[in-house]
């Protein structure tokens, strides 16, 4: 998938459909010539329904239609038919997205499982036909109830990237390096800032052919919680992901600020972010010697409250013991 074709916001205009008209008859034979009333119901109109898909992994497939409406149901007929039901239509979103109405903006739904489904608005009741208004009074009743109108309803759809693992740094910090080496992703890497754009998704392959799905989230910057830059919309990514990999390369200033600073972003968008297993990276370490890295080893044990580790992409040095501690705290947190 091309950056370009990555969609995780879209507005929809969805309709459902009008319930048919109940049917006004009255039963004729050759040989009767007044039956009674046998008009039929009318079918109800379609509902327009969110579904998931989970072959899907963003909301491109939206960007270019807008609108979903839902068939009407048609009326009733003789012999107490009744109308057949409106066409349902089906939007097909990725696992991970929110759906809130766009007025309010309040949350709807959220669709997080494979199979789910959710009526986002709900077709309208086909009318009654005549025969249900027959009583002792009134043998042969002359109307019947029309259909009920259909639902409009705008919505807005957000993707929050649904992954096991998800990287935090600041731009160029490694993250799409570290990505293109243990998964089979191809996110596209260049030694200058904000390379990537949009969230990169990687299936990391671990022993005994198991996996797990990580995500490169685009670099944070200072200011990202407020919403400075485009930093709202990065950060939504990381609230599915259920370890945070935060990646430090090892020439920054101050590997213990870079990461505080990091984390002080996701406090003030979502203090819950917090709750989430941390494990920091440092990444781009094959440019450090055994005497330098017992210093900053020395130092990082004295201020890091998290477990660390040192990696490179490039020289393909830490990954497997990055992998192996990873898998640990996935399954460790499946199991609590």
């Amino acid at each position: 998938m091309t950056e370009g074709n990555f969609v995780d916001y879209v507005k929809l205009y969805t309709s459902s459909g009008k319930g048919g008209k109940g049917s006004v008859h009255l039963h004729r034979e050759k040989y009767i010539t007044k039956g009674g009333p046998d008009g039929g119901d009318g079918g109800r109109g379609g509902h327009v329904i969110i579904r998931a898909n989970p072959n899907m992994w963003t909301l491109f497939h939206l960007k270019f239609k807008r609108h979903f409406r839902a068939g009407h149901g048609e009326h009733g007929s003789k012999g107490r038919s009744t109308g057949a039901d409106g066409e349902d239509v089906y939007v097909d979103v990725p696992l991970g997205t929110v759906i809130r109405d766009t007025e309010t903006q309040e949350i709807i739904t959220e669709i997080t499982e494979e199979g789910q489904e959710y009526i986002i608005v709900k077709g309208g009741m086909g009318g009654r036909g005549n025969w249900h208004f027959k009583s002792s009074t009134n043998q042969t009743p002359r109307y019947a109830q029309p259909g009920v109108d259909g639902e409009e309803l705008d919505i807005t759809l957000e993707l929050k990237i649904l992954a096991d693992v998800g990287l935090v740094g600041f731009p160029n910090a490694g993250k799409s390096t570290l990505l293109s080496v243990i998964t089979a992703a191809k996110p596209k890497i260049a030694d200058y800032e904000f390379t990537t754009l949009k969230p990169n998704l990687g299936i990391v392959e671990y022993r005994d052919y198991q996996t797990f799905v990580m995500a490169d989230i685009p670099g944070i910057i200072e200011g990202a919680a407020e919403g400075k830059g485009i930093g709202h919309r990065f950060l939504r990514h990381i609230e599915r992901n259920s370890t945070l990999l935060f990646l430090v390369p090892a020439d920054a200033p101050d590997i213990t600020e870079q990461y505080e600073i990091l984390l002080d972003e996701l406090r003030r968008y979502n203090p819950e972010l917090l709750d989430k297993e941390r494990l920091v990276a440092i990444s781009k370490s094959d440019m450090l010697d055994e005497e330098l890295k017992a210093e900053m080893k020395a130092e990082l044990d004295k201020n890091l409250k998290v477990p660390y580790l040192f990696i490179s992409s490039v020289a393909q040095q830490g990954l497997q013991e990055l992998k192996d501690t990873l898998w640990t705290m996935l399954n460790t947190a499946d199991v609590e």
